[in-house]
């Protein structure tokens, strides 16, 4: 099969000797190689691109588990890049340097919460894209002056400022009803005039009722943003985010076997990732309706099949 590709004239290289590359091969430059490999090959710009990262639970050895932050083009379906970190605090350095890999130019990035910092803002904002970012703890003062502030306005149903609301979303799943409002308050010049937060334009206000079986929950989430979009646009920038979660690192939990996988030597645990997020984007362009674990299958039981995919 392989010999299609490349002569292998001495053959295959043992599981030893893959196991030393993925060690040796130095994993910043693999990632970077991957990211020009996905732009060659998309060649359409991604709407959403949702950064967000996850640990690999038995890469432990003698250090801390790997964690590596990706970029996922929500609304394609494909992984953009990758870094690795030592740690999850550390995504906060880790993310400046997966924007440098990425052509956003006129993207929408969202972050969760940890991304939420000036630094970023102003990177995404050079680069001539927009941002969404979740507005928790880490950034005090702004989340209280903007929590302070839509308590007030909601209490007046924001008579005293300029908002778009987006009709609530319901979805209805195992048992649960979830429905979603969304507010967006476009009229922010106080809030930038106290912060100075690089090309902030409005706040997200995403209210959740959750229906369970015996109980009811509510909650509020509130988001940043250098865009001018009304609520119901930004409701499904908001919800696109989530891809990540579902679409990625749940896809690689259960189809691909991550949090199972044991490479810990060296540079094999964020190498291999790169790899298998390679095979995942293969595997989401193929020309078929079957899931993603079927279609994994069928790549390894038909030659055809694996040859179509690679030479895509």
């Amino acid at each position: 099969m392989l010999r299609r590709f490349r002569p292998f004239a001495d053959g295959t290289p043992a599981h030893d000797h893959l196991g030393d590359i993925l060690a040796s091969l130095d994993a910043e430059q693999f990632q970077r190689c991957f990211a020009t490999w996905v732009s060659s090959q998309t060649g359409v710009a991604a709407d959403v691109v949702a950064i967000d990262g996850k640990t690999l639970r038995r890469s432990k050895g003698a250090k801390a588990p790997v964690h590596m932050v990706s970029a996922f083009a929500a609304r394609q379906r494909l992984v953009l890049a990758q870094v690795k970190v030592a740690d999850k605090a550390n995504e906060i350095v880790a993310i400046p340097k997966l924007l440098d890999m990425l052509a956003i130019e006129g993207a929408i990035v969202t972050i969760d919460a940890i991304g939420c910092q000036r630094d970023v803002a102003r990177k995404i904002i050079d680069r001539r894209a927009d941002y969404v970012l979740a507005l928790k703890g880490n950034q005090g003062s702004l989340r209280e002056d903007v929590e302070l502030f839509v308590r007030e306005q909601k209490a007046r149903s924001f008579k005293d400022t300029t908002v778009t609301a987006a009709a609530p979303s319901v979805d209805a799943d195992h048992g649960r009803i979830e429905t979603r409002t969304t507010t967006v308050i476009h009229d922010v010049a106080w809030l930038q005039e106290r912060h100075g937060w690089p090309g902030l334009k409005g706040v997200v206000v995403v209210d959740s009722r959750r229906e369970l079986k015996d109980r009811i929950e509510t909650e509020t989430r509130f988001f940043i943003t250098s865009l001018t979009l009304p609520a119901s646009e930004m409701a499904a920038v908001v919800r696109d985010h989530w891809a990540v979660e579902n679409a990625l690192h749940w896809v690689m939990d259960m189809v691909f076997r991550d949090d199972e996988c044991r490479l810990r030597t060296d540079h094999a645990p964020a190498n291999f990732t790169t790899i298998k997020h390679i095979a995942l984007n293969l595997i989401r362009r193929a020309n078929s309706k079957d899931s993603i674990r079927l279609r994994r299958k069928v790549a390894a039981w038909d030659d055809e099949f694996l040859a179509s995919l690679i030479r895509k």
